[in-house]
């Protein structure tokens, strides 16, 4: 089974809190079967919503809709605290949160700022999810692993069922940390071919863990939606160099503009190297039109995988 999400987190961004709501309201409707929020504590020059605030929103907005966090910059936080946002956000809608986490580092000052050495974040990362696991089982936690020190640290009550815990990042050292503590890997910026070979890396290493994902990938996918093709490109285009002040040209393979049929079209390939779940990045000339046209891409892409494409 196919499944799209829509991120709306820059569309949260940019609205009051009752136009929020609508927005979150409008995806359900629109039959997307998840919505996404980021994450940043001051993301080039302050910029940023945090993911937990943003994920609690979206989750009091509808009673079903799930929601990703793709991905909480968990090194910038204490584990501690974070397990009571996550007992707290269960307890009021159990089953709908996925948290995924993720080392950052796109933004060194960030780090810097948030009291992190940026030549530890991985290793910080890897103990805040040991320690984010053991406070998950009810039992308290005495732990000195290096970053983090905790003497019958207990969070109660633990969330019920658990929330999955999976991990961002492309790099070989992302992989491993999926294998080893993940429930599932967050790609972006890969190419078809490049996903399902990690995937079968991660399956490999994650087997000699003894260790099985419990969930399967979800591909990020930054498209430009519009009936104008050149329109959705100068769109696309415009936000990624203000996002990461990069030309678009260093995005251009890996990104998709244009109609939703031609978004859908581009994603075929990855559906065919095994991919199932996205989670489409939308610029569209207004948060009512990313919805809508998602909504299409998402609809085409299913018809074109399923074989009932004949328009």
């Amino acid at each position: 089974m196919i499944r799209v999400g829509l991120d709306i987190h820059e569309s949260i961004l940019g609205l009051p809190p009752e136009g929020s709501q609508r927005l979150i309201r409008r995806v359900a409707e629109s039959e997307l079967d998840f919505v996404v929020v980021g994450d940043h504590v001051s993301f080039h020059g302050g910029q940023g919503f945090d993911g937990i605030v943003s994920a609690t929103l979206a989750l009091s907005a509808h009673p079903t809709l799930p929601v990703l966090i793709a991905v909480y910059q968990l090194a910038l936080r204490h584990p501690l605290a974070v397990a009571r946002q996550l007992s707290s956000i269960a307890q009021v809608a159990p089953g709908r949160l996925v948290l995924g986490v993720g080392a950052g580092g796109e933004d060194r000052q960030e780090v810097v700022n948030s009291g992190v050495d940026p030549k530890t974040r991985g290793r910080r990362l890897d103990e805040a999810i040991q320690v984010l696991r053991l406070l998950a089982t009810g039992e308290p936690v005495t732990c000195d692993r290096g970053f983090f020190h905790l003497e019958g640290a207990l969070v109660l009550p633990v969330p019920s069922p658990p929330i999955p815990l999976v991990v961002g990042g492309s790099s070989e050292a992302a992989l491993k940390r999926v294998a080893r503590l993940g429930d599932g890997w967050l790609p972006m910026f890969v190419s078809p071919r490049r996903f399902r070979d990690s995937v079968g890396k991660i399956a490999d290493m994650a087997a000699s863990a003894n260790r099985r994902l419990v969930l399967g990938p979800t591909l990020s996918v930054w498209c430009g939606l519009d009936a104008d093709y050149g329109r959705a490109r100068a769109l696309l285009g415009r936000a990624l160099e203000r996002l990461y002040a990069l030309p678009y040209e260093e995005f251009r393979n890996l990104t998709f503009a244009g109609s939703p049929r031609d978004v859908a079209e581009a994603l075929l390939a990855y559906v065919e190297a095994g991919c199932r779940d996205f989670s489409l990045l939308v610029v569209a000339q207004t948060w009512e039109a990313g919805v809508d046209l998602a909504a299409e891409a998402r609809h085409r892409l299913i018809k074109i995988a399923t074989g009932q494409a004949s328009e």
